[in-house]
């Protein structure tokens, strides 16, 4: 599995993020969006690295990063980036209310 899709959500997060960063810390910025690329292109070629969380939803996976969790699942065309949200939240609330 090579392939990995970005969700709008996961879209939306990376604006919000880069846009606090930008403001405070362009370098941070950078590193970040380094990081979320290095770690999006690990999980394509090992899928099964990031911790399940089927308590939460049954296709549900996820990996840190920094103080993050960047969700994801596997889909038939590939590995799709979902909304990735502080680790410190409420997760079984979040995916309450974003199903």
């Amino acid at each position: 599995m090579n392939q990995y899709i970005i969700s709008t959500e996961a879209i939306r997060d990376m604006e919000q993020i880069l846009d606090y960063l930008a403001n405070t810390n362009i370098n941070a910025g950078e590193k970040f969006l380094e990081e979320f690329s290095k770690k999006c292109r690990y999980l394509s070629q090992f899928p099964l690295m990031g911790r399940s969380y089927r308590e939460i939803r049954p296709y549900l996976r996820g990996l840190p990063m920094k103080n993050y969790i960047i969700f994801y699942r596997l889909t038939e065309q590939g590995l799709e980036i979902m909304p990735f949200i502080k680790g410190e939240r409420d997760l079984e609330a979040f995916f309450f209310e974003n199903p």
